[in-house]
Protein backbone atom coordinates (compact mmCIF):
# COMPACT_ATOMS: atom_id res chain seq x y z
CA UNK A 1 0.00 0.00 0.00
CA UNK A 2 1.54 3.72 -0.64
CA UNK A 3 1.90 6.55 1.13
CA UNK A 4 -1.10 8.19 -0.89
CA UNK A 5 -3.44 5.59 -0.20
CA UNK A 6 -2.99 5.58 3.63
CA UNK A 7 -3.64 9.19 3.34
CA UNK A 8 -6.67 8.62 1.29
CA UNK A 9 -7.57 6.68 4.51
CA UNK A 10 -6.98 8.75 6.58
CA UNK A 11 -8.62 11.56 4.92
CA UNK A 12 -12.14 9.53 4.29
CA UNK A 13 -12.40 8.69 7.85
CA UNK A 14 -11.86 12.03 9.51
CA UNK A 15 -14.10 13.57 6.44
CA UNK A 16 -16.92 11.01 7.90
CA UNK A 17 -15.79 12.20 11.89
CA UNK A 18 -16.31 15.63 10.72
CA UNK A 19 -19.53 15.33 8.65
CA UNK A 20 -20.80 13.34 11.69
CA UNK A 21 -24.65 14.85 12.26
CA UNK A 22 -24.52 16.87 15.74
CA UNK A 23 -28.47 16.68 16.86
CA UNK A 24 -30.45 17.44 20.12
CA UNK A 25 -30.42 13.52 20.64
CA UNK A 26 -26.95 13.88 21.91
CA UNK A 27 -28.23 16.12 24.94
CA UNK A 28 -31.00 13.47 25.72
CA UNK A 29 -29.02 10.82 25.67
CA UNK A 30 -26.55 12.44 28.55
CA UNK A 31 -29.58 13.66 30.34
CA UNK A 32 -31.18 10.17 30.09
CA UNK A 33 -28.32 8.54 31.53
CA UNK A 34 -27.55 10.75 34.16
CA UNK A 35 -30.80 10.91 35.33
CA UNK A 36 -31.22 7.07 35.37
CA UNK A 37 -27.60 6.08 36.57
CA UNK A 38 -26.73 9.51 38.78
CA UNK A 39 -30.45 10.26 39.87
CA UNK A 40 -32.24 7.07 40.34
CA UNK A 41 -29.16 4.89 40.86
CA UNK A 42 -29.28 2.80 37.98
CA UNK A 43 -26.75 1.35 35.58
CA UNK A 44 -25.86 1.75 31.65
CA UNK A 45 -26.83 -1.49 29.62
CA UNK A 46 -24.59 -1.66 26.23
CA UNK A 47 -25.64 -3.86 23.69
CA UNK A 48 -24.21 -4.79 19.73
CA UNK A 49 -23.92 -7.68 17.49
CA UNK A 50 -20.38 -8.58 16.17
CA UNK A 51 -17.92 -5.71 15.37
CA UNK A 52 -20.42 -3.41 16.90
CA UNK A 53 -20.65 -5.67 20.30
CA UNK A 54 -16.75 -5.01 20.38
CA UNK A 55 -17.41 -1.34 20.18
CA UNK A 56 -20.38 -1.30 23.03
CA UNK A 57 -18.27 -3.61 25.22
CA UNK A 58 -14.94 -0.72 24.94
CA UNK A 59 -18.02 2.07 25.96
CA UNK A 60 -19.38 0.43 29.16
CA UNK A 61 -15.81 -0.37 29.95
CA UNK A 62 -14.69 3.75 29.49
CA UNK A 63 -18.03 4.82 31.05
CA UNK A 64 -17.08 2.22 34.38
CA UNK A 65 -14.19 4.00 34.55
CA UNK A 66 -15.27 7.63 34.53
CA UNK A 67 -17.96 7.21 37.18
CA UNK A 68 -20.96 5.71 35.49
CA UNK A 69 -21.63 2.35 36.09
CA UNK A 70 -22.14 0.40 32.59
CA UNK A 71 -22.56 -3.31 31.67
CA UNK A 72 -21.99 -4.96 28.32
CA UNK A 73 -24.82 -7.32 27.66
CA UNK A 74 -24.58 -9.86 24.99
CA UNK A 75 -27.54 -9.49 22.83
CA UNK A 76 -27.80 -13.80 21.94
CA UNK A 77 -26.43 -14.53 25.85
CA UNK A 78 -29.88 -11.77 26.99
CA UNK A 79 -32.14 -14.61 25.21
CA UNK A 80 -30.45 -17.70 27.11
CA UNK A 81 -31.17 -15.93 30.71
CA UNK A 82 -28.13 -12.44 31.14
CA UNK A 83 -31.21 -10.70 30.03
CA UNK A 84 -31.72 -10.73 34.24
CA UNK A 85 -28.83 -8.40 34.60
CA UNK A 86 -31.64 -5.69 33.47
CA UNK A 87 -32.69 -3.66 36.45
CA UNK A 88 -35.79 -1.21 36.58
CA UNK A 89 -33.71 2.08 36.70
CA UNK A 90 -31.15 1.11 33.86
CA UNK A 91 -30.94 2.28 30.37
CA UNK A 92 -29.96 0.63 27.44
CA UNK A 93 -27.16 1.43 24.71
CA UNK A 94 -28.01 -0.17 21.65
CA UNK A 95 -25.79 -0.38 18.77
CA UNK A 96 -26.42 -1.66 14.95
CA UNK A 97 -25.27 0.41 11.79
CA UNK A 98 -27.75 -0.94 9.55
CA UNK A 99 -30.23 -1.08 12.38
CA UNK A 100 -31.73 -4.26 11.36
CA UNK A 101 -29.16 -6.45 13.41
CA UNK A 102 -32.06 -9.40 14.46
CA UNK A 103 -30.38 -10.12 17.59
CA UNK A 104 -30.65 -6.53 18.55
CA UNK A 105 -34.08 -5.73 17.68
CA UNK A 106 -35.36 -8.55 19.41
CA UNK A 107 -33.54 -7.70 22.36
CA UNK A 108 -35.87 -4.27 22.35
CA UNK A 109 -38.80 -6.45 22.58
CA UNK A 110 -37.04 -8.93 25.34
CA UNK A 111 -36.15 -5.82 27.62
CA UNK A 112 -39.58 -4.04 27.06
CA UNK A 113 -41.16 -7.66 28.16
CA UNK A 114 -38.88 -7.78 31.54
CA UNK A 115 -38.91 -3.54 32.03
CA UNK A 116 -41.89 -1.97 30.05
CA UNK A 117 -40.29 1.17 30.44
CA UNK A 118 -36.62 0.54 29.77
CA UNK A 119 -35.80 3.67 27.41
CA UNK A 120 -33.11 3.33 25.04
CA UNK A 121 -30.26 4.99 23.45
CA UNK A 122 -29.25 3.89 19.66
CA UNK A 123 -26.45 4.15 17.50
CA UNK A 124 -27.45 3.54 14.24
CA UNK A 125 -26.16 4.47 10.14
CA UNK A 126 -30.39 3.52 9.82
CA UNK A 127 -32.15 6.46 11.30
CA UNK A 128 -35.16 5.26 9.76
CA UNK A 129 -35.20 1.48 10.68
CA UNK A 130 -36.95 -0.18 13.12
CA UNK A 131 -34.45 -0.02 15.84
CA UNK A 132 -34.40 4.09 15.46
CA UNK A 133 -37.86 4.19 16.23
CA UNK A 134 -37.38 2.34 19.47
CA UNK A 135 -35.24 4.98 20.37
CA UNK A 136 -35.47 7.75 23.21
CA UNK A 137 -32.52 9.64 21.43
CA UNK A 138 -31.36 8.09 18.37
CA UNK A 139 -27.54 8.78 17.54
CA UNK A 140 -27.21 8.88 13.63
CA UNK A 141 -23.85 8.50 12.31
CA UNK A 142 -24.15 9.69 8.91
CA UNK A 143 -23.75 6.37 7.24
CA UNK A 144 -20.56 7.12 5.77
CA UNK A 145 -19.10 4.69 3.14
CA UNK A 146 -16.93 2.05 4.43
CA UNK A 147 -13.03 2.07 3.85
CA UNK A 148 -12.75 -1.33 3.03
CA UNK A 149 -12.32 -2.05 -0.55
CA UNK A 150 -15.59 -4.13 -0.65
CA UNK A 151 -17.59 -1.43 0.85
CA UNK A 152 -18.33 -4.46 3.28
CA UNK A 153 -16.29 -4.64 6.86
CA UNK A 154 -16.81 -2.53 9.32
CA UNK A 155 -14.43 0.08 8.98
CA UNK A 156 -15.91 3.58 9.04
CA UNK A 157 -18.82 2.44 10.43
CA UNK A 158 -16.91 1.46 13.68
CA UNK A 159 -14.60 4.44 13.81
CA UNK A 160 -18.29 6.23 13.97
CA UNK A 161 -19.54 3.83 16.48
CA UNK A 162 -16.47 4.70 19.18
CA UNK A 163 -16.57 8.52 18.11
CA UNK A 164 -19.98 9.06 19.07
CA UNK A 165 -19.08 6.50 22.85
CA UNK A 166 -16.15 8.94 23.20
CA UNK A 167 -18.63 12.23 22.52
CA UNK A 168 -21.02 10.81 25.79
CA UNK A 169 -18.19 9.97 27.90
CA UNK A 170 -16.75 12.88 28.10
CA UNK A 171 -19.86 14.88 27.60
CA UNK A 172 -20.99 13.04 30.80
CA UNK A 173 -17.75 13.35 32.78
CA UNK A 174 -18.45 16.81 32.40
CA UNK A 175 -21.62 16.85 33.91
CA UNK A 176 -20.62 14.81 36.67
CA UNK A 177 -17.70 17.36 37.36
CA UNK A 178 -15.41 14.04 37.04
CA UNK A 179 -12.41 14.16 38.87
CA UNK A 180 -8.60 12.75 38.87
CA UNK A 181 -9.46 11.98 42.55
CA UNK A 182 -12.69 10.05 41.47
CA UNK A 183 -10.61 8.53 38.26
CA UNK A 184 -8.11 6.98 40.71
CA UNK A 185 -10.74 5.26 42.74
CA UNK A 186 -11.54 3.25 39.52
CA UNK A 187 -8.25 2.68 38.39
CA UNK A 188 -5.42 1.77 40.27
CA UNK A 189 -2.98 0.13 38.28
CA UNK A 190 -0.73 0.67 35.24
CA UNK A 191 0.21 4.22 33.88
CA UNK A 192 -2.84 5.50 33.91
CA UNK A 193 -3.66 4.69 37.83
CA UNK A 194 -0.27 6.09 38.56
CA UNK A 195 -0.58 9.36 36.54
CA UNK A 196 -4.27 9.78 37.81
CA UNK A 197 -3.16 9.70 41.46
CA UNK A 198 -0.11 12.17 40.81
CA UNK A 199 -2.14 14.87 39.42
CA UNK A 200 -4.95 14.03 42.23
CA UNK A 201 -2.12 15.10 44.82
CA UNK A 202 -1.11 18.27 42.63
Amino acid sequence: MSNSEIKEILESEAQAILNLPITEDFSKALDLIYEQVHKKGGKLVTSGMGKAGQIAMNIATTFSSTGTPSIFLHPSEAQHGDLGVLQKDDVMLLISNSGKTREIVELTSLAHGLNPNVKFIVITGNKDSELAKEATACLYTGNPKEVCILGLTPTTSTTMMTVIGDILVVGMMKKIGYTNEEYAKRHHGGYLGEKSRKQAKG
